[in-house]
């Protein structure tokens, strides 16, 4: 993001306001992120991406009744403070292209381990809870 926003001009937007919007978004980004760990925490599960299958619970309670993926939401909103932060509409162009990464090699193969270990429980959860907001 930030070489792809030394390539044009950013948005004139004033020092004070931008940087206000920016630490509000990665703010936001660090209480969503910190309380799906502790949820994790409490529960006694892994929180390891690359391991789904090593998960022992389905956390289904605090910010996972509003979110399926709240670590990943906290990390596009940290992006899109950075986007804000580099005032520059090339770096908005990030947020989709992670959003697609993320859906693809991240969380769809989370989810079929998750399917597959909680089964019905966790369809269900699919069922009620979306997986960005």
């Amino acid at each position: 993001m930030w070489l792809a926003s030394a390539l044009i001009a950013p948005i004139e937007v004033p020092v004070g306001p931008r940087v206000g919007v920016a630490v509000a978004l990665a703010c936001t980004g660090a209480a969503i992120g910190g309380a799906a760990m502790v949820s994790f925490w409490q529960a006694k599960t892994t929180m390891n991406p690359v391991k789904p299958g090593a998960a022992s619970l389905l956390v289904t309670g605090g910010v996972f009744r509003f979110t399926r993926n709240p670590m990943y939401l906290s990390l596009l909103l940290y992006l899109f403070a950075w986007a804000v932060y580099l005032s520059n509409w090339l770096a908005l162009l990030f947020l989709p292209l992670f959003v697609l990464y993320i859906n693809r090699f991240q969380i769809t193969p989370e989810e079929r381990a998750l399917s597959s270990l909680f089964g019905p429980q966790y369809v269900a959860y699919k069922g009620s809870v979306r997986r960005w907001l």
